[in-house]
């Protein structure tokens, strides 16, 4: 089975994915390395960093609302953001662990529910 015989949501949801894994270095990666250069530079470091972000993201949404509602697409694309940033802040930026994560992803579930019903 090739990528193209993937459902459109599932090719759309590994896309955001990656995009997501991008854009979140882009937000905030440079929190942690680039404390000590201006802004701009940051700005700039993160716009690169972005543009990758794009590739994917553009795509992902185009391919993913062949089969999904604009309110679908903008759910998953939530959960995946939290599912990615979690261990992102976790394990990259050395941030402990939280419940509020817990409570926030059973928000979502409801938002998932609600939305995809």
């Amino acid at each position: 089975m090739t990528l193209t015989q993937l459902p459109a949501w599932v090719q759309s949801a590994g896309l955001l994915v990656a995009s997501n894994v991008f854009m979140t270095f882009a937000w905030y990666a440079h929190l942690k390395d680039m404390n000590h250069k201006p802004w701009w530079y940051a700005a700039i470091f993160s716009w690169c960093i972005a543009l990758f972000e794009y590739l994917l993201q553009v795509p992902a949404n185009r391919i993913g609302h062949t089969q999904l509602s604009l309110g679908q697409l903008k759910i998953m694309q939530e959960v995946i953001t939290l599912t990615v940033f979690v261990p992102f802040a976790v394990f990259y930026m050395n941030q402990p662990f939280k419940l509020d994560y817990v409570w926030a992803a059973l928000c979502m579930l409801g938002a998932v529910y609600f939305i995809f019903r």
